[in-house]
């Protein structure tokens, strides 16, 4: 509600392991991968709005002719784009000539995208500009068809330049200093070794240059170039790769920071980020659908071999909870009770800053991403006004009056729609008084559902900098004329940047971080914020191994309870008539809800690797300095 958080992307792999003849015969269509690589990437959309790309091989393709297509878009819908692009071509070909799109060895020989492996990608710009050269899959191009490498993925690493520096040392000549440019050139340097290495051993064996190039797409060793490449990675990542002869590889990191799912039959093997989009897709059970193992990579062969490799030392699954909270779609069977339990998980809180007085206070919540959790609140209300029904009920004593019965019955939470996303209004004035006054109008609210005497008590699935909390959102709720506004955030305080994907990089820009400061501050504890720039100061040359969050003792002076208390005093406009009261959920309520997806850095500063603690420093750092950028 507060602010759109943006996060990490989205991928989509679909590997055909029947020859196209067999598509044709059975669903009477040659784009059947197509058509399911379509539906998983829409299924996904929530995941990346900001760009999107295909890229497709063909196996055994004559020298000369073209076997790798790829379209990226940066449109207002990049995936309608794409897949508009590519079915014109199909269209086409319909109007002049139907049966051709029967003929699976003419499509190959004559159309892109006819090929049996496909890869799409969903890209949300954490980092970067929007431009068409930002969006994946990326080619590493080569004459040779073992050494040509497209790579796709849903990551962060956090030591871009330690890897940039080995690529250099390896005699390389990266063309920026990026984490998907990185990647690339790592995977590439070991594909490289690899190749030439068989190349090597065939030839001294005394085979030919064209038997070696076959026997090398037979033989190249997959799990051998990804543990050489991902040994030195720091960060979450869930990265996909196709090698030019149709070797397929999806890798995950070591604590399944980043989630990866995938199904195989006789026919398809497939990976996606959410089960949910494979389970529409092909309309499966969820105990069809596996989750990739940490640290593990699933290698599809060329030939269909399809097997799960490990390729570094799994660490301790730390899965990001922000997963569970907000970005993944709740259609998914756990992450919809995961949801639900968030909500009730806050009621007590919510009780507490209503004097549990339900029955004059009205419940709602914004976005459309909290209805779920919004849910499970009123549920855990439900709950506690039944408990105060039969405590009622038993006072009634032994002759109870009828109607005394049915009106404790009728007792329940108010429930209303308050406001409602104008998606229209475009706030198109640039001067700043201007921008505000138009924000202030993007949501509508329903009139007449507060009274004067009523708490009104929002949900927000979670609260990051509140600008638009501050800015908009309460001065449009306060028009309602309520007494109380609370608002009630089904994720603990954000207190530390992301690094593995998530658009939340800058320490200063979080209303938790300036809670603490500001308390600091007025408890002359303003030596605390110098011994910790000192600390951070001391520790920037040290390796990432060595490195501790010293940014945590900004916190440690106070309870949860006061920064939220300081949150709620720094985000309530001058001008309001209600009192504003915010709280959060609890670490332990949202361990309880999502109990094996413990990943809660940006929560608790315990970072599951290293590099971790050093971008959480070095943001400090950036932030005490006044310098406005990201820290890795």
């Amino acid at each position: 509600m507060s602010d759109q958080i943006k996060h990490e992307c989205g991928i989509a792999l679909v590997r055909l392991l029947k020859p196209l003849d067999y598509y044709i015969n059975k669903y009477g269509t040659a784009f059947y991968g197509l058509n399911k690589l379509y539906l998983l990437m829409e299924k996904q959309h929530n995941r990346g709005q900001d760009g999107a790309g295909v890229a497709n091989i063909k196996f055994d393709i004559e020298p000369g002719q073209r076997y790798i297509s790829r379209y990226r878009s940066n449109a207002a819908n990049p995936i309608k784009d794409i897949f508009t692009r590519i079915n014109t071509k199909f269209k086409s070909i319909h109007s002049k000539n139907p049966e051709l799109l029967k003929d699976a060895n003419w499509l190959k020989a004559n159309v892109g995208f006819t090929g049996e492996l496909s890869l799409g990608h969903l890209r949300y710009g954490t980092y970067g500009g929007n431009n068409i050269e930002n969006c994946h899959p990326f080619l590493r191009q080569n004459n040779w068809m073992t050494r040509n490498l497209v790579v796709a993925g849903n990551f962060n690493l956090t030591n871009v330049e330690e890897l940039f520096s080995l690529l250099v040392s390896l005699g390389q000549h990266p063309k920026e200093v990026s984490d998907t440019v990185t990647v690339m050139e790592k995977i590439g340097h070991f594909l490289d070794e690899e190749n030439e290495k068989l190349f090597k051993e065939y030839k001294k064996a005394g085979y030919a240059n064209a038997e070696i190039s076959h026997m090398i797409a037979k033989n190249l060793d997959v799990q051998n170039i990804l543990k050489n490449a991902a040994s030195d990675f720091d960060g979450g990542y869930a990265m996909a790769g196709l090698i030019g002869h149709g070797d397929a590889f999806v890798l995950r990191d070591p604590n399944g920071i980043r989630p990866v799912f995938y199904f195989l039959n006789e026919e398809v093997a497939v990976v996606a980020s959410e089960r949910p989009a494979i389970q529409t897709a092909f309309n499966l059970k969820i105990e069809e659908i596996k989750e990739l193992t940490p640290g593990y990579a699933l290698i599809i062969k060329k030939d269909g071999k399809v097997s799960e490799k490990q390729i570094v030392e799994p660490g301790k699954k730390t899965s990001c909870s922000f997963e569970r909270i907000y970005f993944s779609r709740g259609s998914d069977k756990d992450i919809y009770e995961e949801r639900k339990n968030l909500g009730r998980n806050v009621c007590a809180e919510v009780l507490k800053a209503i004097k549990n007085d339900v029955k004059n206070s009205v419940f709602s919540f914004i976005p459309n991403t909290a209805e779920v959790a919004f849910y499970g609140m009123i549920k855990g209300l439900e709950a506690y006004l039944n408990e105060v029904k039969l405590k009622k009920i038993i006072a009634l004593g032994p002759n109870p009056n009828e109607e005394k019965i049915k009106e404790i019955l009728a007792k329940r939470a108010r429930v209303e729609k308050i406001a409602i996303k104008d998606a229209k209004l475009r706030t198109f004035i640039s001067q700043d008084d201007g921008r505000n006054e138009m924000v202030s109008h993007v949501y509508d609210i329903t009139y007449g559902t507060v009274k004067e005497t009523d708490n009104l008590v929002i949900l927000d699935d979670s609260i990051v900098r509140g600008t638009t909390l501050k800015e908009s959102i309460l001065k449009i709720l306060d028009r309602l004329g309520p007494k109380k506004i609370v608002v009630v955030s089904s994720a603990p305080q954000i207190r530390y940047p992301d690094c593995y994907g998530i658009d939340m990089a800058k320490l200063g820009d979080f209303i938790a971080f300036q809670a603490a400061i500001e308390l600091l501050k007025q408890n002359g504890k303003q030596e605390q914020i110098d011994l910790v720039y000192k600390k951070c100061k001391d520790q920037q040359h040290l390796p990432k191994e060595q490195v501790k969050n010293y940014v945590k003792e900004i916190y440690a002076p106070f309870t949860a309870t006061e920064i939220s208390k300081k949150v709620s005093e720094l985000l309530t406009p001058k001008e309001m008539n209600a009192e504003v009261e915010i709280i959060f959920q609890t670490i332990e309520g949202l361990h309880a809800a999502c109990p094996n997806h413990i990943g809660d850095w940006y929560f608790t500063g315990n970072y599951p690797t290293s590099g971790g603690n050093k971008v959480v420093n070095t943001s400090f750092i950036n932030y005490i300095e006044g310098r406005n950028q990201r820290a890795y």
